[in-house]
């Protein structure tokens, strides 16, 4: 009887112990340096880091190797630690805004009702859902081309105008906003007098000019769509004025966090 009983203090002794050590385990984590891990893994040593060979530059594309610099580290859906940006929506060196899409021009008609020859135009727009708070970053790039009429012809007039781009959010809670995010505005001017010097070849510059900007926002759940717009004001006198908006290398990065 005696025997039996000392066989099973035996038995139920490692049991009690490897419990123990389960229970510990599964509360406390895995802890370096310390005995008492608040994590599933704690590095409890003033200089610890962690070392991961699948994030260096010999093993990754996309570390860009150099010893003094430092790349972000970004978690996939799955969990995983990768160098890899990926956005909703990047252009990535590719054109953004097709001109074939918004028909590559807008002609300004001046608007009797405020005289100030001011026209709005959209120029394109990106729809997409989120189940959950999020905040959106958003960069463009959109190009601009400013010419007298339809036929490209360069303005010689002595009168400046001004082109602005921006963006706004529709939300699934509120009506559509009006609200104006990244404005980003050019002036366009040609000293060159057509009035007193009509023979003279215009002295503007030709090409792209550039608006960019770049904002933070916060979206809620549900369908939201980004829209960008372009503007032309040509002043109280209305001058005719013809713009390209998107007619060159345009850029767009989205990305939700």
């Amino acid at each position: 009887m005696i025997l039996l009983d000392i066989m099973k203090k035996l038995y139920i002794m490692p049991l009690i112990i490897l419990l123990n050590f389960s229970l510990h385990a599964q509360v406390s984590g895995v802890g370096i340096e310390t005995s008492n891990p608040q994590q599933k893994l704690h590095i409890a040593s003033p200089t610890g880091t962690i070392r991961v060979d699948g994030l260096n530059s010999t093993n990754n594309v996309y570390n860009g190797g150099e010893a003094d610099q430092t790349y972000p580290v970004y978690v996939d859906f799955n969990g995983d630690l990768t160098l890899k940006t990926s956005a909703y929506q990047n252009s990535d060196g590719g054109d953004a805004f097709s001109t074939g899409a918004i028909n590559g021009t807008v002609s300004i008609i001046p608007i009797v009702q405020t005289d100030d020859g001011y026209e709005t135009v959209e120029i394109n727009s990106y729809t997409f859902t989120v189940s959950r708070n999020t905040i959106l970053e958003v960069k463009y790039s959109i190009s601009i081309e400013v010419f007298q009429d339809n036929l490209f012809t360069i303005i010689k007039d002595p009168y400046a105008r001004n082109i602005t781009n921006f963006f706004t959010i529709d939300t699934p809670t509120l009506l559509p906003t009006t609200r104006r995010y990244a404005p980003s505005s050019k002036c366009y001017f040609n000293r060159n007098d057509a009035a007193t010097n009509p023979a003279a070849l215009p002295d503007a510059a030709t090409g792209f000019i550039y608006n960019s900007g770049t904002s933070y926002l916060m979206l809620t759940p549900g369908t939201h769509t980004l829209r960008f717009y372009g503007t032309v004001c040509s002043g109280t006198n209305n001058r005719a004025t013809f713009v390209r908006f998107a007619g060159g290398p345009d850029s767009i990065f989205l990305r939700l966090y």
